[in-house]
């Protein structure tokens, strides 16, 4: 891994199919400034008929990634993660591709059962892992706690940079699409991103919201984002470069929580009051570390009022 992940470093994650030919250009010269976080996808966005033609694209990125790996520092590109199609490309893209300029993979279709594959492939290398929870097992919270057990006592743990929601897949398996004028929350899956918050946070794992696939309906993608944070969730899938903007506004941190997290981390006091809120270091100090976390990467919105504005 060629740099240490906070999960709060992945903003918008702009999925880009791996046969675009400006992918050298997205990630080494800045054509999409505000991109923190992107996946090189080989899977959903790659028909069958494509494959040859994505891989070897790929391996140009790569080349070019590998040549100018030592003139830019890596915290000037942003985050890359490559979406294989299932774990026999990731072996092969390990055994016979330089992935210097990769950060990690993300896992499609992750589950119990293809963990130890996973895990097999990436053990020997550096890179990070995002897991996709997008499979009809993720409707059942005995697995989804079994699986979290799982990893919370698994070598990967450390590797684990976030997991990923993946809305659409998760909509597919119950012959749904994302409602065009109500947020994911308003349907089935405000139950699951309820529940594998409560499964996997408190073990520690961060995750990341599903995509908002509306492109042009900002007002809907801005409620689904008051949502995600509200929930805890870290970073949002993005499928497309005008939403960027959006979803890093929609993660800043408020300034009254900003104060408050400060006022907490600093206090002697057990229980003070707030801006008409009761304080209590001793419960409260997680959501503090938190929000001082998550303001470092994504700002305080108080500072970034004219993003919004400036992006439309």
């Amino acid at each position: 891994m060629s740099k240490n992940i906070s999960p709060f470093m992945l903003g918008a994650t702009l999925y880009m199919p791996a046969t675009r030919t400006d992918l050298a250009e997205v990630i080494l010269h800045g054509k999409i400034p505000e991109l923190r976080s992107m996946v090189i996808c080989l899977e959903d966005a790659v028909s069958e008929e494509q494959i040859d033609i994505a891989l070897y694209n790929l391996s140009e990125l790569l080349d070019e990634l590998k040549h100018t790996a030592s003139q830019d520092s890596p915290d000037s590109r942003p985050l890359v993660f490559i979406r294989p199609r299932h774990d026999q490309m990731a072996r092969e893209l390990v055994e016979n591709y330089d992935l210097v300029g990769i950060d990690g993979f993300v896992v499609p279709k992750f589950t119990k059962s293809n963990l130890p594959s996973w895990w097999e492939i990436i053990s020997a290398t550096t890179l990070a892992l995002m897991p996709t929870l997008e499979t009809r097992e993720v409707y059942d919270v005995q697995e989804m706690t079994e699986l979290a057990v799982l990893l919370e006592n698994h070598a990967c743990r450390d590797r684990i940079v976030a997991l990923r929601i993946g809305g659409n897949d998760l909509m597919s398996v119950i012959s749904m699409r994302h409602p065009k004028n109500l947020t994911l929350y308003d349907g089935p899956m405000g139950y699951v991103v309820k529940m594998l918050v409560s499964v996997f946070a408190p073990r520690g794992f961060s995750l990341t919201a599903p995509v908002c696939e509306q492109i042009d309906n900002i007002e809907l993608l801005q409620r689904e984002l008051t949502q995600d944070v509200a929930h805890g969730l870290v970073g949002k899938t993005a499928i497309h470069p005008s939403h960027l903007n959006l979803i890093h506004q929609g993660l800043m941190v408020e300034k009254d929580d900003y104060e408050d997290a400060l006022r907490i981390i600093n206090s002697s006091q057990a229980v003070f009051k707030s801006q008409g809120a009761m304080c209590e270091p001793a419960t409260h100090r997680n959501w503090a570390v938190s929000v001082l976390e998550r303001s470092k990467y994504c700002g305080i919105a108080k500072q970034f009022e004219n993003v919004l504005l400036a992006s439309r």
